[in-house]
C-alpha cells in the first residue's frame, strides 16, 4: 500500500478542513432583521419547529382590515432556547401568542425572537417593545 508523505498528507487534511468549514462560516447574518427596531404581535401558532440550526414559529396574525398574514419569526438553537425555560412542547398549532419581535427589514411579515406571552400569562424571553404593535413592520413607519 502507498502512504503519502506526512507533509502531503497534513496539507490533504487541513485542505478539507478549510474547504467544510466555509459552509460554517458562511452561515446568515442577522443583517435581515431591524434590531433598531422591537414590535409586538399577536396571533394564533400555524407551526412551531423544534430544530437545528434555529427553531421557528409561524403565527397568523389578523391585520386591522380582518385579512390574516402569516409571519414567520426565526429562534435560536432548542440548546438555547432551553436555557429560556422552553421545552420542545411549549407551543402548539392553535395557541394564542404574543411575541416581541425584531422586523425584517424588508417589510415582509416576518422578524427575530426576542420574547413570547403564552394564553395562560407565561412570559419567556423580552417582552418589552419599543413600538406598538403593528400587523405588518411597514406600517407606521
Amino acid at each position: 500500500m502507498h502512504r503519502l508523505p506526512r507533509s502531503k498528507f497534513l496539507r490533504l487534511i487541513m485542505a478539507a478542513v478549510c474547504a467544510f468549514s466555509v459552509p460554517a462560516l458562511a452561515h446568515h447574518s442577522g443583517a435581515m432583521f431591524d434590531r433598531e427596531r422591537t414590535i409586538t404581535i399577536s396571533g394564533v401558532v400555524k407551526e412551531f419547529l423544534w430544530n437545528n440550526p434555529h427553531s421557528s414559529i409561524k403565527v397568523e396574525v389578523t391585520q386591522p382590515d380582518g385579512e390574516p398574514v402569516l409571519w414567520a419569526i426565526e429562534m435560536n438553537a432548542p440548546g438555547n432556547l432551553q436555557r429560556e425555560g422552553w421545552k420542545r412542547t411549549t407551543l402548539h398549532s392553535g395557541d394564542k401568542v404574543t411575541l416581541t419581535v425584531n422586523p425584517l427589514r424588508s417589510g415582509q411579515p416576518g422578524g427575530w425572537y426576542l420574547g413570547i406571552r403564552l394564553a395562560d400569562g407565561t412570559t419567556l424571553g423580552q417582552m418589552a417593545p419599543t413600538e406598538p404593535a403593528h400587523a405588518t413592520p411597514a406600517q407606521g413607519r
